[in-house]
């Protein structure tokens, strides 16, 4: 029904809305709950086994998340008297709610969640998850005082280099897909208390070239490396553009992705951290696989004869 899907869609727009207007934890977590609970129908709408399924490892996963969060909070206003997100000072607490706020992501290490639910999903709803879900978790994350940076760069480098890794083996779109914002987050969380406005800068850029990907997977009606090959002589302009979108995903100097990424990297180097730095650049290079495969199976090959979509080594 019209109705319902715009009553969800209304409540998602809310659920984020909140989570960005509060400045207490109660009101934060009630925003990310609401967020929560309108997109579960959206993922089920089908009753098809593998969204059901889907929509039950993202609800478990979310709970998980945004009890460990009111935990944190609490624990946080028990220790100093403080419900104001901005006064966070305790480490505990702040160290609790950055995993909470991790799990939320789907940052490696705790992503496991992400590429099995993305791949249970339709591509519209796999497009809401990837880009609206991750807003509200990040503007809290935005406005935490965090003292120690260890657990972030931990987190970030993980991300990169589980990113990278994970999509290499990969066929089906939606979990290359899901891996790639994976990396592309822990790029955003690398930076995001030495410069907060090159993670935003990161994350506008990742959710226009993101929509973009998803939103040619929809119009092609493609889910594997396979259909994307056999489909592409169908729509020529868009065998044209969309390589251009996944390469600029990868960060390939001349086009728009590169940008935010040789900002973090130069910041990164202000801030006297080449380790972080290099590590980050190195991974960031097995994510171009990946991106590379997809572009040469779009672009260089013809139906039959697509050796890029099986992997030689299975």
């Amino acid at each position: 029904s019209p109705y319902i899907i715009t009553l969800l869609l209304i409540s998602l727009g809310l659920g984020t809305t909140i989570t960005f207007a509060s400045s207490h934890w109660l009101l934060a977590w009630i925003g990310l709950e609401i967020n929560t609970l309108a997109i579960i129908p959206l993922m089920a709408q089908d009753h098809h086994p593998r969204k059901v399924e889907a929509a039950t490892k993202y609800f478990l996963t979310q709970a998980t998340a945004a009890a460990t969060l009111l935990l944190a909070s609490a624990t946080n206003a028990w220790l100093t008297g403080q419900w104001n997100i901005h006064l966070l000072t305790h480490p505990i607490p702040t160290a609790m709610i950055i995993l909470a706020l991790s799990l939320k992501l789907g940052l490696a290490p705790l992503h496991t969640w992400l590429p099995e639910v993305l791949q249970g999903l339709s591509l519209t709803t796999g497009l809401i998850l990837s880009t609206w879900q991750k807003l509200a978790p990040f503007a809290l994350l935005l406005q935490i005082p965090i003292q120690d940076q260890t657990i972030l760069i931990f987190l970030a480098l993980t991300s990169t280099l589980i990113g990278g890794w994970g999509g290499m083996n990969q066929t089906q779109l939606r979990k290359i897909l899901a891996y790639s914002s994976i990396a592309h987050l822990g790029w955003m969380i690398l930076v995001l208390q030495f410069a907060p406005s090159l993670t935003l800068l990161a994350l506008s850029t990742y959710l226009v070239l993101t929509s973009a990907s998803f939103l040619t997977f929809n119009t092609n009606n493609t889910t594997t490396i396979n259909g994307l090959s056999s489909s592409s002589t169908k729509i020529p302009l868009m065998t044209a553009t969309l390589p251009l979108v996944l390469l600029s995903l990868a960060g390939l100097p001349p086009l728009t992705g590169f940008l935010p990424k040789w900002f973090i990297l130069q910041e990164l180097t202000k801030q006297d951290l080449p380790i972080p730095a290099t590590l980050a650049a190195l991974t960031a290079l097995l994510s171009l696989y990946f991106y590379l495969r997809l572009s040469y199976s779009m672009t260089l090959t013809m139906a039959p004869n697509n050796t890029t979509a099986t992997t030689p080594w299975r």
